[in-house]
C-alpha cells in the first residue's frame, strides 16, 4: 500500500549566524515568538505554519553537512492586501534592519512588490498581488 504524502507545508527553518540578533529583527517587525523558543531556536507562528530560527552551524550539523552555503536559493513572501500597504510595510522592515534588494515595481502580471533582506540575507518578497490576496484570516488560498 502507498501512502499519499500530505499536500502541507508546515515549517520553514532559517538557519541564521546569530540567533538572538536574527530574534530581534523579526520582534521587531512586531512579531511574537512562540513560547517554546529558546536560545537555540525560535518559532513564529504564521497563520497555518511556523517559521523556525535556528543556528547556521547547528542546522548544518543537523543535516550532517559541512557548511549550507549562502542563503538566497529560496525567497519567502508576504502578500499584502492592497497595493497601497507595499510602501509602508518596505519601509517597517527596513526600520527594522533589513536591506532593500530591489526598489518597489510594478510587474507584467499586475503586482506591487520588492525585495528586501534580514539581517542573515534571506531575501523576503513584500508585495501586492491583487489575484493572490490573503483571506480575512491572513492566509494565501490560491483561487
Amino acid at each position: 500500500m502507498t501512502a499519499t504524502v500530505p499536500q502541507h507545508l508546515h515549517l520553514v527553518t532559517l538557519a541564521v549566524a546569530d540567533i538572538s540578533r536574527a530574534r530581534a529583527f523579526y520582534d521587531a517587525l512586531g512579531w511574537t515568538a512562540h513560547g517554546d523558543s529558546n536560545p537555540h531556536v525560535v518559532f513564529y507562528q504564521t497563520g497555518g505554519m511556523v517559521l523556525g530560527l535556528y543556528g547556521r552551524d547547528a542546522l548544518a550539523a543537523d543535516l550532517d553537512r559541512p557548511s549550507l552555503g549562502e542563503p538566497g536559493a529560496v525567497t519567502l513572501a508576504l502578500n499584502l492586501g492592497t497595493k497601497e500597504d507595499v510602501a509602508p510595510m518596505v519601509e517597517r522592515w527596513l526600520a527594522a534592519g533589513a536591506t532593500r534588494l530591489t526598489p518597489i515595481k510594478e510587474t507584467p502580471w499586475g503586482a506591487l512588490m520588492a525585495y528586501v533582506a534580514d539581517p542573515d540575507g534571506h531575501p523576503w518578497e513584500i508585495g501586492c498581488v491583487p489575484s493572490f490576496l490573503p483571506d480575512d484570516a491572513g492566509n494565501l488560498i490560491l483561487p
